[in-house]
């Protein structure tokens, strides 16, 4: 979470909302922000932080383990119009890789932007090829991308 926090201009910036999600109270939340949470960003957390305390929330997403009573760690990328255009979940024991949420916000901007005209190739970053998808594409990715494109690139 404090990963996030570190990067939120930048989500401000893609016009993300960030909230978050977990079993504890508020009570719990208010004591993690002021004792930790604010000794890593100062100032603490500057996005909500919800509570889910009967784990409902995380069930209907399915990230509720019922065995240890707690959600896991997962993000979901929702449009404005309410749909789930990407998510990834995680057990405790790894964390998230910040940079590639932003990756995947600007990827799914981009193609809503180009009213999907256009598409995103395994690990485009914005100023790289984008693909627009028809029979003219097919047997020619490769003269647009390639994972080459990944090593040399310097965006």
């Amino acid at each position: 979470m404090s990963a996030v926090a570190d990067k939120y201009t930048e989500f401000q910036k893609l016009d993300t909302e960030v909230l978050v999600l977990s079993v504890d109270t508020i009570y719990v939340h208010k004591v993690w922000n002021e004792s930790e949470l604010s000794k890593i960003i100062p100032g603490g957390i500057p996005f909500p932080m919800l509570t889910d305390i009967a784990g409902k929330i995380g069930i209907e997403y399915g990230v509720f383990e019922e065995s240890n009573g707690v959600d896991l760690r997962g993000t979901f990328i929702i449009d404005p119009e309410g749909v789930i255009q990407g998510y990834e979940v995680l057990t405790a024991p790894v964390g998230r890789n910040i940079d590639e949420i932003i990756r995947l916000l600007q990827a799914f901007q981009y193609v809503k932007s180009s009213k999907e005209r256009e598409v995103i190739p395994s690990g485009w970053r914005p100023g790289m090829p984008t693909l627009k998808p028809g029979m003219a594409l097919i047997g020619k990715v490769w003269e647009i991308w390639s994972p080459a494109l990944l090593k040399t690139d310097t965006t």
